[in-house]
């Protein structure tokens, strides 16, 4: 199961090996403070306007390598991914797994004082990240200028478990697993009722939101979006089906968000423009 699923974990050497001839790397640094690590990697100017990139279960801060690496985006955004809870080196004192969406979310609010530029921030939520990304927004709306979830899991009635799901539950099998796997596992069996904790959040959105969702997702189910056009209220909200894609959007479909993104940026300097 381990060989299985070191395809999913991007190990340190990787990242080494990628970014040794580019002339663009990101920084890295530790986020702590009495009671967490926060790790995170940015690029670009701290002037810019914070682009904000949560990960899925599993995951990591370097599963948006292709979005740090893009030069019209780092030209455009402080872009910074961050290892949530349980992830990389990124940990809450005391705590081996936090499976709470509140408190992965609260333990991001850190993240939010990187934010050097004169704007709000542009929050990306990919998969589990989706909903942590929502309550990251309910807990500082005044900070957010926009959210964007990408292949969402929020429906907490469609939440999808396979076959080797009940392995990783088995402590034995827990001794041969990366321990993002484990922490993954641990927020899959808790995910459906800490998404019915969130409810609440759905109808108080209202930053600009934009949901987007693969008809091919197997990892997400496709009806996630038909969920966030009925409790998001918001008329600020807009929501995009893309009938053959599949889960990883933030590739299949990357010059389509960063499309998304520079046109929001275009259109909040021309704001800015009108004001002055």
């Amino acid at each position: 199961m381990s060989s299985c699923f070191s395809r999913y974990i991007i190990s340190a050497k990787q990242v080494r090996k990628h970014y040794a001839a580019k002339e663009v790397k990101p920084q890295t640094k530790l986020i702590e403070n009495d009671t967490l690590t926060l790790s995170v990697a940015s690029v670009g100017a701290d002037t810019l306007p914070m682009l904000l990139l949560i990960h899925g279960a599993p995951g990591s801060l370097w599963g948006y390598m292709n979005l740090l690496d893009d030069p019209d985006l780092q030209r455009q955004f402080h872009i910074v991914s961050v290892d949530r809870i349980g992830y990389g080196k990124s940990r809450l004192k005391m705590r081996k797994f936090v499976t709470s969406i509140e408190q992965q979310a609260q333990a991001l609010l850190p993240v939010l004082a990187l934010n050097r530029s004169d704007e709000k921030v542009t929050i990306l939520g990919r998969s589990y990240g989706a909903p942590i990304a929502a309550q990251l927004v309910s807990l500082m709306p005044e900070k957010v200028k926009e959210l964007i979830m990408v292949s969402p899991v929020i429906d907490p009635e469609k939440e999808r478990f396979y076959w080797f799901s009940k392995f990783g539950k088995n402590s034995f099998v827990q001794l041969f697993l990366p321990g993002e796997f484990n922490t993954a596992t641990a927020e899959k069996y808790s995910h459906a009722e800490e998404l019915r904790k969130l409810m609440p959040v759905w109808k108080s959105l209202d930053v600009r939101t934009t949901v987007i969702q693969g008809g091919n997702d197997w990892i997400g189910d496709p009806s996630n979006i038909e969920f966030a056009k009925k409790h998001i209220k918001s008329k600020r909200a807009q929501f995009i089906f893309l009938f053959n894609a599949g889960h990883m959007l933030t590739f299949t479909h990357s010059d389509m968000i960063k499309e998304m993104l520079l046109r929001s940026r275009m259109f909040q300097d021309k704001i800015a423009v009108k004001m002055h």
